[in-house]
């Protein structure tokens, strides 16, 4: 059994840490835009309009239940012989695209939770003062739903931060593309990729820690 090359790993931390900016820009450009999805799927569960709620539904069992490199591929390679326009599709943007209609679907439902975990009294107390629906929803349901909702939505956020390692397979060199590229290069595979590994594990970790912050904040606040 061999030793690690500790001397290789420590070198390899600066050349991978350069890639970070592009793995969570691609993770967070997704968030919004699965966020902003999301919501307007979960407000269409509730209120449920005729026909555009069965579209909604078989939207989010698809990307619930097929698998997010599928998804991936999908957008890449498939959509462009179909649909001429995306041949101009490159791989972050199908990245991004993947990664937010991937996790729209499971945010879905967990923001159509929360609305629904909304008092009924807070729906009884707007009706009564004669708002509307779209005002009930942005100024009363939304701002509790998104309480409820934020701890599950960092946690789809780490999940995309993983997610984000798939997109080497389009061709994107982030972290794990990178990581591949270096590891190939050198033959020296299990120290390349232990050492990304740990840089996921401290992203993550300290993403946790921040969530933690934010659950004890907002049910510091609730409780007053």
């Amino acid at each position: 059994m061999r030793a690690l090359d500790l001397d290789y790993m420590l070198g390899l931390v600066p050349v991978l840490l350069g890639y970070v900016p592009l793995t969570l820009a691609m993770a967070l450009a997704a968030m919004v835009l699965a966020l902003i999805l999301a919501s307007l799927l979960a407000v269409e569960r509730v209120i449920r309009v005729p026909v555009l709620d069965s579209a909604v539904v078989l939207f989010i069992s698809f990307f619930r239940g097929t698998p997010l490199l599928v998804q991936l591929f999908l957008f890449y390679y498939g959509l462009p012989q179909v649909l001429a326009f995306l041949t101009q599709i490159n791989g972050v943007t199908a990245a991004i695209m993947g990664l937010t209609l991937h996790f729209s679907a499971y945010m879905a439902e967990s923001i159509r939770a929360a609305i629904t975990g909304v008092d009924r009294s807070q729906w009884e107390a707007a009706e009564a003062v004669g708002m509307t629906r779209g005002q009930m929803m942005r100024r009363i349901i939304l701002p509790q739903a998104a309480r409820i909702a934020a701890p599950t939505l960092v946690n789809y956020f780490i999940d995309m931060i993983k997610g984000t390692s798939l997109a080497f397979t389009l061709g994107v060199t982030e972290m794990m593309g990178a990581t591949q590229k270096e590891a190939a290069g050198s033959f020296l595979y299990f120290e390349a990729f232990l050492v990304v590994a740990i840089l996921y594990w401290i992203i993550v970790e300290a993403l946790s820690f921040g969530q933690r912050r934010l659950e004890t904040r907002l049910n510091r606040a609730f409780a007053r």
